[in-house]
This record gives structure tokens, sequence and C-alpha cells, in this order.
């Protein structure tokens, strides 16, 4: 026998309603682009060789599919974004963490990373490219440049900003500052970790396309300078829209691991 109450119930289905049609709503609007899209181009309100079309697009990555390893540069970059992102948040997080049990280096480089982090990325690309070389390391660097610093100032002003009242409470009881760590900083921050992991998925995407449109020869970033240089907009817009679909496949795998912890 169910200990739910028959309101509980009604609320619980109402709230699966509500998520559904936000879902609905969502895809909904995404094929209404599409089609409105579409339409523009098969009665040529809208120039197609500057905006392309849907049909186009599937056209091209069809064509990609048989005569170019598309797969292969789906995967190149797929890879440069999930090592930058291990990378950049996992050296972010330790950082945070350590500025966090020591006040006084988190004071010493706060200007530092405020400056670095205000930095224009595009312009240190030639001298990353010089110091790394031509090459993924470059691509992964450029990525780090953007992702990290941020990474490391959000995490750290979250776990600055916890509640103190639950700190004073675990020193009343002699915690330790790593016990203090780990059973009030992390899990009060839990969501907000999600949160900048998020941020920090999108901001080494926008990284790795930087790096692969200077130096690489393969992956989306490189077709989107392929395709500019020789005036394909097909492959241009083609390339974006798979990135948008690589982005989305991404934040909704976060949130599928957010509502499981």
């Amino acid at each position: 026998m169910s200990t739910y109450s028959k309101e509980h119930k009604d609320f619980l289905k109402k709230l699966k309603r509500k998520k559904y049609l936000v879902t609905l709503t969502q895809f909904s609007i995404i094929l209404l682009l599409f089609l409105i899209w579409e339409l523009l181009s098969r009665f040529n309100i809208i120039n197609t060789f500057l905006f392309s079309s849907p049909s186009s697009i599937i056209k091209t990555i069809l064509n990609l599919m048989i005569t170019n390893n598309f797969l292969n540069h789906i995967f190149i970059t797929l890879k440069e974004i999930l090592i930058s992102c291990i990378l950049s948040f996992g050296i972010g997080f330790l950082i945070a963490s350590l500025f966090w049990s020591n006040d006084f280096l988190a004071k010493v480089f706060d200007p530092y990373l405020t400056i670095l982090n205000s930095l224009p990325k595009v312009a240190l690309g030639p001298l990353i490219i010089i110091w790394v070389g031509a090459s993924i390391n470059s691509i992964i660097v450029m990525s780090l440049t953007i992702s990290l610093f941020i990474t490391i100032i959000n995490l750290y002003t979250f776990f600055s900003n916890t509640n103190s009242n639950y700190i004073i409470l675990l020193k009343s009881m002699h915690a330790t500052k790593f016990q203090i760590y780990k059973k009030i900083i992390l899990k009060a921050n839990l969501k907000n970790i999600i949160n900048t992991i998020k941020v920090n998925v999108s901001m080494n995407l926008i990284g790795v396309i930087m790096g692969e449109l200077l130096v690489s020869k393969m992956g989306l970033g490189y077709l989107i300078m392929y395709g500019s240089q020789v005036f394909n907009i097909n492959l241009v817009i083609t390339s974006v829209f798979v990135l948008a679909i690589i982005s989305s496949i991404l934040y909704y795998i976060i949130n599928y691991f957010e509502k499981k912890i």
C-alpha cells in the first residue's frame, strides 16, 4: 500500500506533466525555427548561399560522411574538449581548494587571476603556438587559458561564501580544517560545483574551436576555417550545427548526473 496521499500523488503528476510540457515546448521551438528557416530558403526569401538551409545541412552531413572522414573530425574535437574539461576543472578545483585553505595565498594571487582572466586570449594564440608548437598541445593550452582562471575564481568564490554558521558549529566541535572542507564546503557547494562544470564545458568548447581555427588540420574548427576560406557556407554552418549538438549532449549528460547526485 502506498504511503503517499492522493493530494501528494496529484502534485507529483502535475510536476511530471509540467516537465514533459517544458521539454516538448523546447523541442517544438527548435523544430518551428528550422521549419521557418527551410521555408524562407525554399521560397528564396533568404539567400541560401549566405544562410544555407536545414536540407542543405543534412545533405552536407551525408556528403561529408561519404567523401570525408566527418566522424573523425567530430571525434578529434570531442576528445580535445574532454581533455580540456578534465584538466581545467581538475586544476581549477585543486587551486580553489588551496586558496580556501590558505587565505594568504588567495589574497596574494587574487589580482593576478583577475588580470590573467581579462587578457584577450586570441592575442595569445601566436605566442602559444610558438611556445607549445602547432599541435593538439597548443589547442589544449588555448582552451585552458580561457576556462582555467574563471573556474578558479568561481569555485573559490563559492567556497568562501559558504554559510559561516556551519563552519563555526564544526569548529566548536574541534573539527579539523580538512573535516570542515569535506563535510561542509564540498557538500554545501555541490550544486555550485556542477554549475561550474557546465560553464567549464562551454568555455572549453570555445577554447578548442579557437585553437583549431589557428593550428589544426582536423576537427570541426578546421572545417569552419576551411569552409570560410573557400566560401562554402554550408560547411561552416553544418560544423556550427554539429557543435551545437555536441554542446547540448554534454549539457544533458551533466544534468543527468546532477539529478542522480
